[in-house]
């Protein structure tokens, strides 16, 4: 019988198998409303079964309270369950168009190897659709749709289109018929649009859907529909109480980073002051508890890059770098004959002072020495300074491809982060750390946050003389191309870094490179994308409100969101 399921159902419907039986007396749906009957007696669901859908509704619920590391196991059996089901093409996924974008997306985003092509098939099926016939049953299934074309690999064209279909829709939706969209769901699709897949910081994200969270979330199916694993009080209670436990918990770590500023003097320095930019960078993707030791060695290390780069650009010289690079390379240095100057001697004792913590804690995490490849970071950082120090001095303009290869490396995210994913918790060995899959993860990483950087500074860094990305594709370029081409140009750069990253990063297959210090690269090109959405956030104020929300201000569920 055409619709029939596996269980004897017509479309998991039990009006449908009704008829079907009352018509036809097929054995099968005899069997299915008596296994209903005797389930829930005389009042059966509309559709059943949904536990399905309902279980991974659950768990991208729980990831997007910021709660999920509390139900691990729970979340785990409910991902192998749907991957299982996956590969067996099982009805119970492949029926519904929303329950099957939503386990694409869960399963892709948490490492499981699975094949786009079902989705594709969704998007052909939609695609021959007139402008006036809708391609999806509703909009909780293109929202779905819409959400996981986001997680695509450059390979997966038919992805574009299928992006293109489910956006389009929503956008007529919520132009269209606003007005039947409850505020939450509305809401929703808005966030969207607005906060796509690769420009979400964790804890930013966590406090946005606690904020708009819908505890009386009603679906319409054949009638309504409510469940308690899908609008539920105790999911929204448990996620404000452990926002606002980890945000007493950021501020007492952010105190103890701002004492550590003044015990090393790097407040007596005429430069950005940012620690708590720099610790809001870390602690808004890496947000766990348990990764307190990652967030400080984070933001002290971003804190001194930052000081020691505005030293050398605006009151430092060459000789002084160099000197201080001489001094990490000797390590052991008696800093009152060895340093040429007040400055390098403070800057050199905070750079031993990190290396030294880093180590010694890097240590307990690893059970093996890590300080000389902290060392490396600091000293690959700083000769990449000198570099682009000595070319500015000496008047020379290199290429392209020189620029980027040095460039990458002085925009010091491998003294920042490298450092940091020793205490993500998984063991780094020295032959993770060299191999050719870190290295590239690394260099995609940062040379997406350069051209992210270069892109919002390139106009006050012509003025101060400065090399920059922007500049030098203008001088390299077609003659006649205005600055906003190029900026064009360089964005398409950008987004292609993201997707080729996304896909070391989702790709599990053959990886040496443990899978939490995998998603680091990832949340750093995140956090990139916000600090320089509009302007170049690190030095400006536009961030700062995002900043105290995370900080300072407690969250507390809208008691109801329809109002």
């Amino acid at each position: 019988m055409k619709h029939q399921m596996k269980n004897g159902s017509i479309l998991h419907s039990p009006s449908a198998s009704a008829a079907a039986l009352i018509h036809h007396q097929n054995a099968g749906c005899l069997n299915y409303l008596t296994s209903l009957l005797e389930k829930f007696g005389n009042a059966v669901p509309t559709v059943y079964p949904l536990d399905l859908y309902v279980r991974l509704y659950m768990v991208d619920q729980l990831e997007r309270l910021g709660i999920s590391r509390h139900f691990m196991v729970e979340i785990q059996t409910v991902l192998d369950e749907a991957y299982r089901y996956w590969m067996q093409r099982d009805e119970q996924i492949f029926m519904n168009v929303g329950t099957c974008a939503l386990a694409f997306r869960l399963l892709r985003t948490n490492g499981y190897q699975i094949s786009s092509d079902p989705l594709a098939e969704i998007t052909k099926e939609g695609s021959h659709l007139s402008a006036l016939e809708e391609p999806f049953e509703d909009i909780y299934a293109s929202l779905e749709l819409y959400q996981a074309s986001q997680v695509i690999y450059q390979d997966e064209l038919a992805f574009g289109e299928l992006n293109l279909l489910s956006g389009d829709f929503l956008k007529r939706k919520i132009s269209t018929a606003s007005s039947m969209l409850s505020k939450c769901l509305y809401k929703q699709v808005e966030d969207a649009f607005k906060f796509p897949f690769y420009a979400t910081l964790e804890r930013v994200s966590t406090r946005r859907n606690i904020q708009n969270y819908n505890v009386d979330d009603t679906r319409i199916l054949k009638t309504t529909y409510r469940s308690s694993n899908i609008s539920n009080t105790d999911y929204i209670r448990l996620a404000e109480e452990d926002y606002n436990a980890c945000q007493s918990l950021y501020r007492g770590e952010l105190k103890d980073l701002e004492r550590w500023v003044v015990d090393n003097n790097l407040d007596k320095f005429n430069s950005r002051q940012k620690m708590t930019y720099c610790y809001f960078s870390v602690a808004s993707i890496l947000s766990s508890p348990e990764l307190s030791d990652a967030r400080i060695a984070w933001a002290k290390s971003c804190l001194l890059v930052t000081v020691m780069d505005d030293f050398i650009d605006v009151e430092g010289s060459v000789d002084e770098l160099a000197n201080m690079i001489q001094c990490v390379e000797k390590w052991s240095v008696n800093v009152d004959n060895d340093c040429c100057s007040e400055e390098v001697r403070i800057l050199f004792l905070a750079i031993k002072d990190v290396v030294s913590w880093i180590g010694d804690t890097g240590f307990k995490w690893q059970e093996r020495d890590v300080t000389s490849h902290v060392i490396q970071c600091w000293l690959n950082m700083m000769n990449s300074m000198l570099t682009e120090a000595t070319w500015a001095r000496d008047g020379t303009v290199p290429t392209m491809n020189e620029y980027i290869e040095n460039a990458l490396v002085s925009y010091a995210l491998g003294t920042v982060v490298l450092p940091a994913l020793y205490f993500i918790g998984p063991k780094l060995s020295e032959d993770v750390v060299q191999s050719h899959e870190y290295q590239n993860l690394y260099k995609l990483m940062s040379t997406h946050g350069r051209l992210l950087n270069d892109i919002r500074t390139f106009k006050r860094e012509l003025k101060d003389g400065k090399l920059n990305g922007v500049t030098l594709h203008k001088k390299y370029g077609k003659s006649g191309i205005e600055e906003e081409e190029i900026v064009d140009e360089i964005k398409m750069l950008i987004d292609d870094l993201e997707k080729k990253l996304m896909k070391m990063v989702l790709e599990r297959k053959e990886s040496i490179v443990p899978n939490a210090c995998k998603d680091v690269f990832w949340k750093t090109c995140c956090s990139g994308k916000f600090f320089y959405a509009t302007d170049d956030g690190f030095s400006g104020e536009n961030i700062l409100d995002t900043v105290k929300d995370v900080m300072y201000e407690p969250v507390f569920m809208l008691k109801n969101p329809n109002e």
